[in-house]
């Protein structure tokens, strides 16, 4: 019994684990048989919206975590990750996720790239998982501070056109940095407003939705 107490005691302490955003609370390391383990069932594992592709892979349920590994085209070369999704089963509405870098390969070549995540939604034990629906809403590549004028400021612009707003943007550069900013705006609207309009996420956002069904097995 000494010999085996020796061992433990000067076995290497385990490595860390893969930390989750501060936003999804991060279950304790004792699951309790209360918690499932189970696998599911995707009925339609590829979605097509906004002319970009998402599919699960699976979907499983291990402990307080409902995981879904899921994989989407990628737009360009900038750095998009999925960022917003919700849980829906039942009365369960669970819109806060964690997310975990499973592979990405860049465009090449004219070849569009492609981005793997693992979704994570915290359950509660009691909360009945049979049917559900995994709904990725939107996908984001928020810009780099160098990007807002070599990438979007003609997107911005555009976009103001289109929408009719008479907002005037452009890049002035000092000490040889290009900062972007509002030129013109409508006397009635506020800077604050106008700031409100030209750096909205939707700028930078590509909207699904991309709704994936799945069964998890009792």
């Amino acid at each position: 019994m000494l010999w085996l107490l020796a061992i433990v005691a000067c076995a290497p302490a385990e490595a860390p684990g893969v930390a989750l955003p501060e936003f999804l609370a991060v279950a304790t390391a004792h699951i309790a048989p209360s918690y499932p383990t189970a696998g599911a069932l995707i009925s339609s594992p590829d979605q097509s919206s906004s002319g970009i592709q998402i599919r699960m892979d699976r979907a499983w349920r291990d402990g307080k975590n409902l995981n879904a590994d899921v994989c989407f085209t990628l737009p360009d070369a900038s750095d998009w990750s999925i960022s917003s999704a919700a849980l829906n089963s039942g009365e369960l509405v669970q819109p806060d996720f964690g997310t975990m870098l499973i592979n990405l390969q860049e465009p090449i070549n004219g070849q569009p790239g492609e981005r793997c995540d693992t979704l994570t939604f915290l359950v509660p034990p009691d909360a009945e998982i049979g049917h559900a629906t995994i709904t990725i809403e939107a996908i984001a590549a928020y810009p780099r501070e160098d990007e807002y004028c070599t990438v979007y400021m003609p997107k911005i612009q555009q976009a103001l056109v289109e929408r009719g707003v008479a907002i005037t943007v452009g890049c002035t550069e000092d000490k040889g940095v290009a900062t972007l900013q509002i030129l013109s705006r409508p006397p009635e609207m506020s800077m604050e407003q106008a700031q409100d309009i030209v750096f909205d996420d939707d700028f930078y956002s590509v909207h699904g939705p991309w709704a994936f069904a799945f069964s998890v097995s009792q």
